[in-house]
Formats: structure tokens, sequence, C-alpha cells
């Protein structure tokens, strides 16, 4: 079966090296990358744009608009991105210039969405401040993935990352479609009813766990956890509406495929971890095989 990685990132992130040095135990590189695609038959790796301009920065309220992938010189070919907003550098003065040099970036071809970090910058989705987003959004046909529910930062603030917050967001935008990444866990039971009520809203389920084998399994074998997400799963009782991703290098992609293979019905694997993406993600088909 061909996979489709919705959510992964390839950016100078310092917390990021350091995880996948210390707890997922993984080669953290376009080397390192190829190689695991190649173990899990991931054909294609959707990265979100971010950057950090200062070691351990993030979230970076300095760097500049569009935030793409960093982590090398060349991004690798198995790679297409969303490019990552810095809501910060969207007022003022250089609300203009950085709203221009957005645009051109969605012009790229390898650019096939959108991604808006809630929780690790003070706005909620639906503050004005991002409409200008979206309307180039709407204008390119492209998707918006919003980072929701627990941040990867101590200094993030989880009231913006909340997913009730795309409920709004989705009602005022018919016209875009909207991932709610990492099922909005903690609140997998709220991401389940927006997706479930806005025929736009989508989620992957990327980041909900993070580690090697060893701490995958872990957690794979433990009930409450399982049943945790799966209750979320089984109340939206659509699979057509959510999305493979891993949030690598947070997590080691065979290991994480496997389970996601485990919370899911294997008569929806081909769409959770092929079909959907290719819906969603509407340029994604002229990189595949």
């Amino acid at each position: 079966m061909k996979i489709i990685d919705a959510h992964l990132h390839f950016s100078n992130i310092e917390s990021f090296k350091n995880t996948a040095k210390n707890i997922s135990h993984l080669d953290y590189s376009g080397t390192g990358l190829k190689r695991e695609f190649e173990a899990s038959n991931v054909v294609l790796g959707i990265g979100m744009g971010l950057i950090e301009s200062e070691q351990g920065g993030f979230p970076d309220y300095s760097s500049d608009n569009p935030m793409g992938l960093d982590l090398e010189k060349c991004i690798p070919e198995p790679l297409v991105y969303c490019v990552g907003i810095n809501p910060e550098k969207l007022k003022g003065s250089i609300k203009v210039n950085q709203l221009y040099d957005i645009e051109n970036e969605l012009k790229k071809d390898r650019v096939v969405g959108v991604k808006i970090y809630a929780g690790y910058y003070p706005y909620y989705v639906y503050d004005e401040i991002y409409e200008p987003v979206y309307d180039l959004a709407k204008k390119y046909n492209l998707p918006v993935v919003i980072h929701s529910g627990d941040t990867y930062s101590d200094r993030g603030l989880l009231k913006y990352s909340h997913p009730l917050a795309v409920d709004e967001l989705a009602v005022r935008h018919r016209e875009i479609n909207f991932i709610i990444a990492h099922f909005g866990d903690p609140w997998i039971m709220d991401t389940a009813e927006i997706i479930q009520k806005n025929s736009n809203a989508y989620a992957d389920l990327s980041g909900l766990l993070v580690g090697d084998t060893s701490g995958v399994n872990r957690f794979k074998n433990e009930r409450l956890f399982v049943d945790h997400i799966k209750r979320g799963l089984i109340y939206a009782d659509n699979y057509f509406k959510v999305i493979f991703g891993t949030d690598w290098p947070l997590v080691q992609i065979e290991s994480y495929v496997d389970f996601i293979k485990y919370l899911v019905p294997e008569e929806f694997h081909e769409y959770i971890f092929y079909k959907n993406a290719l819906k969603v993600f509407t340029k994604i088909e002229k990189f595949l095989p």
C-alpha cells in the first residue's frame, strides 16, 4: 500500500533535533527521511513550514513570512510543503511586504497548503490578523492546516489551540478546507464533532505519540489511551475526513504506521493513508510516482 505522510517537519528547529537524537532515536536528515520513507512505502511527504531565527527560539516571533523548510540547503524530492505563517509579522508597516512574500511563495509548485501555528502564537485562528492569509488560500485553492491541541513548547498557550475555534473558522470560510492537526489531542471529541459537522473540516492523525518503537508500542498496549483516540474516530463516523501524518521527527515512521493501522479498520486504510490526502491537498497528484 502506498502511503502519503501529510504532516511532518524538515526544519532547523533545536527541539526537533533534540527529540530525534534522544527520544525518537532517528536520523533527522534528508538521508534519514528517505530511508524511513522507503521502509514504509511512503511515496510523498508534506512538510510544515517552520523557522526559528535563533537556536531554541520557537515559537519565534521574529521569523519572517513565509516560513518554509530549512533543515538542509535542498529539500528532498519526496517532499512538498505548507507555508508556515508568523502572525506577529502581519502587523504594522511590514504587513504589506510580508503578504507579498507569502503570495509569491504560494505560487510555487511544491507549495500545497498553508500552516497556522495556533497556540504557539497568541491569536485565535478566527482573529482578523489571519484574514488576508485565508484570502490568499482561497485565491490559490489551497487547504489550511491548523495546529491544534497540546503544544510542543511550554511557551505555547493552549486556549488558542483548542479545536473548537476551527468551527467558527470553517463556517466563516466555507470555500476553504481546514485540517485540524493532531486530531486536536487531547480534545479528541471536540475535533470529532467539528469534522462531522462541517463539510470543509478534516483532521490529521499526526503527533499522537512521540518516541521510538518501544515508546509507540507501550502506548499501543494501553487500552485507555487507544480508546481515547478510537472514541473520537467512532463518534465522527467518517474515515473519509481523516488523514495520516506522523509529525516526524517526533516519531519513527514505520512504528507509527503500524499504530495507525491498529486504530483504523482495515477497509479504510487506503483512504486514511493515501486517498484522503489526495482529496484535500489537490496539488500533490503531480508529485506522486
